[in-house]
């Protein structure tokens, strides 16, 4: 398995010299990057959960730092910390449950239960907390093998007791980690597929006879622009070249390929297009974009 390291390096080293295309390839390789990072974290018995934060946050901040302006990187890193936090409190409430109901399972009469529900709630709660909370000393010192706590008996209960826990807690940071894992795996697919569930929007936004302005070249755009074209929309297209790149000339080319009213106008001639502009539509905001904002 290659190091985490050398991905990292890679992937900066494509982010400073601008040698990925587009917000959406960027944002599925920074997905990816991640995952592999998240992947290859050891993860310790306790604070499972900030182990994973903290060395996604590290690896963010490089990547943020390779190229500010491109927004997808920081939203991405944003989204995975959210994942692992929201799999950590799924995992946290299904134990708390699990403990609830194997507290209140047994109960044998109606006096019992009321009594065994005031338990169950303090027990709950302790969970919570200890759950929940930073790891204290006590819980460290919890954490150490029985055979190195205490001296060796003749009775074996105390081992296999601290195995059972020692191997509870190693298949608990082995489903976060799947759980994080499956998660950002989904998220790469919804990011492969987005221009599709963005496209379907189309028809709701484009209206008869607009007149639509554009920027460089964007799947998303071209994908939007032709479901609004095959769902009878008529309307026309002014693609602004974005120089020095001149992205412009291949969506013009595609729009126009698939049988869009389009044209294609200097980035000047578009201070005396856009008095008659209905709709701007931009792909990703890039460091293209926010230059070419600058002027309005």
């Amino acid at each position: 398995m290659p190091d985490t390291q050398a991905l990292v390096n890679d992937f900066l080293n494509k982010l400073k010299k601008l040698k990925i295309e587009g917000s959406q390839a960027t944002a599925r390789q920074n997905a990816e990057l991640l995952r592999s990072v998240i992947s290859q974290q050891r993860v310790p018995y306790t604070n499972q959960a900030g182990a994973l934060i903290d060395a996604v946050k590290a690896v963010g901040e490089q990547l943020i730092a390779a190229n500010p302006v491109e927004l997808a990187v920081g939203n991405i890193v944003r989204r995975v910390l959210h994942i692992i936090r929201e799999e950590d409190l799924s995992l946290t409430t299904a134990a708390i449950g699990g403990l609830n109901l194997s507290a209140v399972s047994d109960d044998e009469n109606d006096d019992d239960r009321d009594g065994d529900s005031t338990l169950s709630a303090a027990a709950v709660a302790a969970a919570a907390r200890s759950t929940l909370r930073p790891p204290s000393l006590q819980t460290l010192l919890e954490d150490t093998p029985v055979s190195a706590a205490v001296p060796q008996t003749s009775s074996s209960g105390g081992d296999s007791e601290g195995k059972s826990k020692s191997a509870d807690k190693s298949s608990r940071s082995r489903k976060l980690k799947h759980d994080v894992i499956e998660a950002v795996n989904e998220q790469i697919a919804d990011i492969v597929i987005c221009h599709e569930q963005i496209a379907e929007q189309a028809v709701e936004h484009i209206h008869q006879n607009e007149v639509i302005l554009t920027l460089g070249s964007s799947r998303t755009v071209l994908e939007f622009l032709f479901a609004a074209k095959e769902k009878k929309r008529s309307f026309r297209v002014f693609v602004a070249e974005g120089a020095p790149r001149y992205q412009g000339h291949l969506l013009a080319k595609e729009l126009v390929a698939r049988g869009l009213q389009t044209t294609l106008i200097t980035d000047s001639a578009v201070f005396a297009m856009i008095s008659r502009v209905n709709m701007v539509c931009l792909g990703h905001f890039s460091r293209l974009v926010l230059d070419f904002l600058k002027f309005f």
